[in-house]
């Protein structure tokens, strides 16, 4: 069945954001990237990129939106492989780790335009990790019953350490990601208990 003029436009659109995540590697930041080289992987001509978006910046600020919807969807994932058994720390790290290694790219993404050199990529990058230090808040206050605040301060610190931890298993081998995944658990459980204490 042939797709309508509105599906085929929003299959190229996913394919444009698709073949950026697939530039970004650990040699191509977003700012590097042109124009030509995402119309020519996408298998499109540059002048039809301008039919889905008004400039790379934007399509950057999509691919940051989409890096912070998938690690949301990531942590419901967790909820749900939790709620069926897990215990919440080690389901939640072995989650974001299969995550980094399935997603490496989106997560690269989010790793260096966090720190990167434009305002606007960063605001985002912000942005979508204060939703998921929010949505880890409502959790917390979920499943230990503390205040907001100490259940913020401790998604925060978590979140934190999550994501430094993830840069460092970003390019290692399997046993060093399992070493890195240990360790983070162990340390999330530190903090954990210093907030029950609080």
């Amino acid at each position: 069945m042939a797709l309508n003029r509105q599906e085929q436009k929003q299959k190229t659109r996913q394919n444009i954001i698709n073949a950026a995540f697939h530039l970004l590697d650990e040699n191509k930041s977003l700012s590097a990237m042109s124009l030509r080289e995402v119309a020519r992987e996408a298998g499109i001509a540059p002048t039809s990129f301008y039919r889905h978006f008004k400039d790379i910046d934007e399509l950057g600020l999509t691919l940051v939106d989409e890096a912070g919807l998938a690690l949301r969807q990531l942590m419901r994932q967790a909820r749900r492989r939790i709620a069926s058994g897990g215990g919440v720390i080690d389901t939640s790290v072995n989650t974001f780790m299969e995550f980094i290694a399935a997603n490496t790219n989106v997560f690269r993404l989010l790793l260096r335009e966090h720190t990167g050199t434009s305002p606007a990529f960063r605001t985002a990058v912000q942005r979508e990790i204060q939703h998921f230090v929010e949505e880890l808040t409502d959790y917390i206050i979920e499943v230990q019953s503390v205040q907001h605040q100490t259940a913020y301060l401790q998604a925060e610190a978590m979140v934190k350490l999550v994501f430094s931890a993830g840069a460092e298993a970003l390019e290692a081998d399997p046993e060093l990601k399992a070493a890195i995944g240990t360790r983070v658990k162990q340390q999330l459980r530190f903090i954990q208990i210093g907030a029950t204490a609080n």
